[in-house]
């Protein structure tokens, strides 16, 4: 059972929709078939939503942390108590297996239950003043009414990841989930609603890219939070610029897995192959492309190239599929035409990339043999199951040719050097570093890109950090 409601959520209830809001159908990229269709609301409503959040924020700083945390362990037993509900609507209107649609929901829960046992964790400083008499106290506090823009890959983790600090620390939100996927959102709010959460607390506005513009540019929010491309990051930093607003962009990935000569290479087979089919190629942090040393590149490409190109592409809904849809029909041509176009310009294809006799938007997983250095699907982020893999003289040239790229997110290394690990890592320009295994961080880490991939950070002590301001105070006795 998905969500009910169809309209946004503001002030503790689903609005009713205005006579100028449009029909969104929300298709199954498996089937094309319509599952539902949501309102869209017009930037106006934005406004709404930010005064709510804004007058529920007071009192939700003034409530002790614990109760803060009570709230979110009430929000975790009721997603968990749904679970299967949001499993079937990942599957349903985002396309994932049911495996990843159970480790998405799982990591979204687990989230909420990670994030409110920093109830009593959360700690100020005291530093010793050149006054005689004074103390100078640090104390973080709430950052005021944050915006969150949600991306389609992993919406209901995502979104977890954006809502779970803000509450620990004393924000409040205005949450926007993608076009493709707005259904688990409404079944979000549906949970904060069954546990009580403060009106104005958690809003979710349905909306297009106009909506988003109107979050990230409101004089009334305080932090902007994004998750997406870099293009559309830039154009948020942009709205967020005119006000002062800080910003948090989570964006593109081109991340190189670099596979050495003494490496094992079952392991690097079985680990970037599980990183090209998760979410169907549609993770920001899967490995997008591989430089293998020449010692070990034909057994290599041999072996990726059985091992993805078994795999089975299908409906979700049938048990028996590894590969679900990409999103949506313009995610499916785009991977088209950049493996087209990469075949047109010398790539040889090794294995996969058929086509399959559905209506769905699928794309089984294909392996090519790029040998041009300088080829496009080396630099530019496909977004899609095509693993390109060039091979490499040595550990020199992989460093280089990984370096040099405008993304700077996630990255992989397999070798069983210990010396080599530490030179490597010392040498990538990237966020995260996975050795001898592929994407998948932890939520007690730290998530964060550099160069195009993004500003600011995700997870552990570091998300406290980014939803918080810091207040000094010198307090001097007589």
């Amino acid at each position: 059972m998905s969500s009910e409601h169809t309209t946004s959520f503001i002030n503790g209830e689903f609005i009713a929709a205005a006579p100028e809001d449009e029909d969104l159908d929300v298709l199954n990229p498996s089937t094309t078939e319509r599952i539902t269709t949501v309102k869209i609301s017009s930037p106006e409503v934005v406004d709404r939503a930010v005064a709510a959040a804004r007058a529920a924020q007071d009192r939700w700083r003034r409530l002790p942390q614990t109760e803060r945390a009570r709230y979110m362990i009430a929000i975790a037993d009721e997603m968990q108590r749904r679970h299967e509900d949001f499993v079937v609507d990942l599957m349903t209107e985002q396309g994932k297996v049911r495996a990843h649609a159970e480790g998405e929901v799982g990591k979204a829960i687990g989230y909420f239950r990670y994030m409110a046992e920093w109830a009593r964790r959360i700690e100020g400083e005291v530093i010793p003043s050149d006054r005689p008499g004074e103390l100078i106290v640090l104390q973080r506090r709430p950052i005021g009414v944050v915006a969150g823009i949600c991306p389609w890959n992993y919406p209901l983790f995502l979104l977890s990841r954006k809502v779970a600090p803000a509450l620990i620390t004393g924000s409040t939100l205005v949450i926007k989930p993608a076009e493709d996927t707005p259904i688990n959102a409404l079944m979000f709010a549906e949970v904060c609603a069954a546990v009580g959460l403060p009106a104005g607390v958690f809003n979710l506005v349905l909306g297009t890219g106009a909506v988003g513009a109107a979050m990230s540019g409101h004089p009334g929010v305080d932090f902007v939070t994004f998750t997406g491309s870099t293009a559309t990051g830039a154009k948020i930093m942009e709205s967020a610029s005119k006000s002062v607003t800080k910003v948090s962009l989570e964006l593109g990935g081109k991340a190189p897995a670099i596979v050495l000569k003494d490496a094992d290479l079952d392991l690097a087979v079985e680990k970037i192959a599980e990183s090209r089919l998760l979410n169907n190629g549609q993770v920001c942090t899967c490995a997008e492309r591989v430089y293998v040393e020449r010692p070990v590149a034909d057994e290599f490409i041999k072996r990726i190239g059985e091992r993805l190109g078994r795999l089975k592409t299908g409906d979700p809904a049938d048990p028996t599929v590894d590969v679900g849809p990409l999103v949506n029909r313009k995610a499916a041509d785009r991977t088209r035409k950049v493996l087209d176009e990469a075949l047109a310009a010398g790539a040889t294809l090794v294995a996969g990339g058929g086509r399959v006799d559905s209506p769905g938007y699928f794309f089984p997983p294909a392996v090519i043999r790029v040998d041009d250095p300088a080829a496009d699907i080396l630099y530019n982020e496909v977004f899609g199951p095509i693993l390109p893999v060039h091979v490499v003289e040595n550990v020199d040239e992989a460093i280089e040719r990984a370096n040099d790229c405008e993304y700077g997110l996630a990255s992989s290394l397999y070798t069983n050097d210990l010396n080599m690990t530490l030179r490597v890592i010392d040498e990538l320009q990237f966020g995260e570093v996975y050795v001898n295994r592929e994407n998948e961080e932890a939520i007690q880490g730290f998530h964060a890109g550099i160069k195009a991939s993004g500003i600011g950070g995700a997870d552990g002590k570091h998300a406290i950090e980014e939803y918080t301001t810091t207040q000094v105070s010198y307090i001097q006795r007589h």
